[in-house]
Formats: C-alpha cells, sequence, structure tokens
C-alpha cells in the first residue's frame, strides 16, 4: 500500500504543487492549510509522514508538534527558512526527525520522504516471505527494547520515541560502554548521506533523557564523554 504523506502549510500553491509531486510518485497525500485544521486530523488518522511548515498563522508548526508529541510519535519534517537557526534546534528538541531548508526543491523532499520511511521501516523487520519477522530484543540493565515492535521499555514502563530517538538509542545500546561519536550516532539515525550537523544529535540525546526521566526521574544511563561522544551505561 502506498505510503501517506500529510502536507501542513498556509500557502496552498505550496501545497498544490508538492502534493502533485508527491503522488507522481506513488504516493497518497493529505492537504492542511494549517496547524489547527491537521492536529485532530493527524492524532484521530495518523498518516505515513508529516511534512510541515514552521512559520503559519493560528497554530504554527513548533506549536502543532509540541501538542502532536503529547499523544503521537508519527515521523515529523520540518520545512523552515536557511536562516531560522532558533527554530531548528527547538524543533529538533521537541522531537522533529528532519529539517529542508527553503528554498528547495521537490526532488530533495521526495528523497528526505522516501529516508524517513526507509528509517521507519527498520522497526518492522520482514521475514523472507516478505511478512513481518521477529527480531531480537535488546536488554541492557533496566532497559528493554523491541525493534520488531517499536518498543522501549524502562523497569517495564513504556517510553514513547520517534523513530529517530529509537535508533540513536539502539545504536548506543547494543554496546553498552563503548562510546560511540556524533559522525557514528549520526550514520546510526540518518541514513542515505543525509547531512546533520552536531548539534542535531545533541537534541536528541537531550530528548531522550527528559523522556526516559519522566518515568523515572533518576535515569542516568546515558553519559556524555565531552569531545567523544556518548556511551550506554548499563548500570
Amino acid at each position: 500500500m502506498s505510503a501517506t504523506i500529510a502536507l501542513v502549510d498556509d500557502d496552498r500553491n505550496i501545497l498544490s504543487s508538492l502534493s502533485i509531486a508527491l503522488i507522481a510518485e506513488g504516493f497518497m497525500t493529505r492537504l492542511y492549510p494549517d496547524g489547527q485544521a491537521a492536529l485532530k486530523a493527524l492524532i484521530e488518522n495518523p498518516p505515513d509522514i508529516v511534512v510541515c511548515d514552521i512559520k503559519m498563522p493560528n497554530l504554527d508548526g513548533i506549536e502543532l508538534l509540541r501538542r502532536l508529541r503529547e499523544k503521537s510519535d508519527l515521523p515529523f519534517i520540518f520545512l523552515t527558512s536557511k536562516t531560522d537557526e532558533l527554530d531548528e534546534a527547538l524543533g529538533f528538541a521537541m522531537g522533529a526527525d528532519d529539517y529542508i531548508a527553503k528554498p528547495f526543491s521537490q526532488r530533495l523532499l521526495i528523497a528526505r520522504v522516501r529516508a524517513l520511511l526507509r528509517r521507519t521501516a527498520l522497526s518492522q523487520p520482514r521475514d523472507d516471505n516478505g511478512g513481518e519477522g521477529e527480531t531480537e530484543t535488546i536488554a541492557r540493565g533496566r532497559l528493554s527494547m523491541d525493534p520488531a515492535r517499536h518498543r522501549v521499555q524502562w523497569e517495564g514502563r513504556d517510553v514513547a520515541l520517534t523513530v529517530t530517538e529509537f535508533l540513536i538509542l539502539e545504536a548506543l545500546a547494543q554496546r553498552p560502554g563503548i562510546v560511540k561519536t556524533r559522525n557514528q550516532l549520526m550514520d546510526a539515525a540518518y541514513q542515505d548521506d543525509i547531512y546533520v550537523d552536531d548539534r542535531t544529535i545533541d537534541s536528541h540525546i537531550k530528548r531522550l533523557r527528559r523522556k526516559f526521566r519522566e518515568v523515572a526521574p533518576e535515569f542516568n544511563a546515558i553519559d556524555t564523554l565531552y569531545g567523544a561522544g556518548y556511551r550506554f551505561n548499563e548500570e
């Protein structure tokens, strides 16, 4: 079945042109002219990916993502101006999976959508017959990760993670005690030659810690090695 992409932008020309380009590539689209119109629909009838502008009237993209993350971990791509570095950092802190700076080509958008779909599919492995297969659960101290179900638990309590957060944590937990550089974590979470800078990984790590501390205030299993990177402490 074709993936469904939700497009949220107050510029109807952008909505129309992006929708035409995505449909031509075999995707289905849903169009929303502002964040307020999109919020309820995204929660009640989730698409596969959300592509959203930041600057919109009524409910901007940052606030839409904040409210959405209270109920959902949908893969989320922001569209932003190249000069909006503060918005970009805030968006990653809120749980965005990727950014595309305006102006951008439709070819770039389609490539990033496909890349995020592939990253999402990593948590839904297939067996030799094309069906869903079982993968080994990762158990590290009080942490449990089930890649096949995209499920994470700390001391038996669920922790909801985005696709990017899950892949970063998985890379760290696979080899506890081993330092992973930011470049290694980028490779684990952002495939297909997508460039992100160090700040992006740092923002995801901060959000990971915050999410775990919401269920376990004493959580301290992700260590920062200044100048080197991060490691998972199995405790």
